[in-house]
């Protein structure tokens, strides 16, 4: 395909990710003016059909190559020929600049039902297009990158998942390092665990809450952190701080009837009144922090220009993990000296 993306684009230091590379020129789309008639803009897709790589949808434009509005191919076959477009485009424009990044022009595709995303300059100036196949593509490898992220082998493509085609040491050298550091994040577990040997000694009906506690503090973390990221992508401009205290505020409620429910069960199982209530507070604290650290490190990331879907699987596990214990014993230890348990 003929380069047909103005120089100034070419040479204006665009990541590989973002719209103004993948999109189509404007010369592979069709583009009409504001005073076009239905008549004349059939004609001119006819005479330039095979030049063009989509036809979803026509783009309209002023005498300045402003996007005014935008219109079906369909709805252009079911208007009278001497139809003005510009009475009939839709003036509800979903663009994106030249440095959206990929992701958020395939999920405002996927949010507001769009075949194709145009890609404008600040003056709204159109300069291509983001066909739907371009978003098929983008839609596959970022879903394909997240699975990837999680499993903690972000940094190779997709082609490990076909562990068939691939040599044993590409899949070796993709799936150990973030196992060794989960290694090294459960040794210094271990070392927590060993710091308030005196306490599981004396009270240890609380070591088998463990688990309970890890898994919640964990599965509300993640919960967090998934829909926070996912805003970050639709919404560059999120204000962290607003979010960050409603998500707060919802996640510590949560926690809370998690807790209740938890500390309600406990007396019941251990006919304790004491241990509910340890137990309980544990879950609350643990898991409220647990949010909190989930917004924290992509944010922290993001602040250092990194991508802050990083941030997600194995790290964050590893980092409420180790906090959670030393949350829970750090409570227990207190309460029961407090209680003289």
């Amino acid at each position: 395909m003929e380069n047909s993306t103005p120089k100034f684009i070419r040479s204006s230091h665009l990541k590989s990710d973002m719209a103004g590379v993948i999109m189509l020129p404007i010369s592979k789309v069709p583009v009409v003016k504001t005073t076009d008639t239905i008549s004349e803009i059939e004609k001119n897709l006819l005479k330039k059909i095979e030049n063009l790589d989509t036809i979803n949808y026509i783009y309209i434009v002023d005498s300045e190559q402003k996007l005014k509005g935008v219109i079906s191919i369909k709805e252009i076959f079911l208007k009278s020929k001497e139809t003005v477009v510009s009475e009939i485009m839709d003036r509800k424009l979903v663009r994106v600049r030249l440095r959206t990044d990929q992701e958020r022009v395939a999920l405002l595709a996927v949010k507001y039902n769009l075949k194709a995303i145009p890609v404008v300059d600040k003056t709204e100036k159109l300069l291509g297009v983001v066909s739907s196949d371009i978003i098929l593509g983008i839609l596959y490898k970022e879903a394909t990158e997240d699975i990837l992220r999680l499993a903690g082998v972000e940094r190779f493509n997709e082609n490990i998942l076909d562990i068939t085609k691939q040599p044993s040491r590409i899949i070796i050298l993709a799936r150990l390092p973030w196992l060794l550091v989960g290694l090294t994040g459960g040794i210094f577990a271990a070392k927590i665990l060993g710091f308030f040997e005196t306490t599981l000694e004396a009270q240890i009906i609380f070591a088998f809450f463990i688990p309970v506690m890890l898994y919640m503090a964990n599965a509300v973390a993640i919960q967090s952190q998934t829909i926070f990221i996912r805003s970050l992508t639709l919404n560059p401009e999120l204000k962290t701080t607003t979010y960050f205290s409603k998500e707060i505020k919802i996640g510590g409620f949560i926690a809370l009837v998690c807790a209740l429910l938890f500390t309600l069960i406990s007396f019941f199982w251990q006919t304790s009144p004491f241990i509910g209530v340890i137990l309980g507070l544990s879950m609350f604290i643990s898991t409220t922090w647990a949010v909190a650290l989930s917004i924290i490190i992509p944010w922290l990331l993001r602040s250092f220009k990194k991508d802050p879907a990083i941030g997600s699987g194995p790290f964050s596990t590893i980092a409420n993990d180790i906090s959670t214990l030393i949350i829970y014993f750090s409570i227990v230890s207190l309460m029961t000296k407090f209680f003289s348990i």
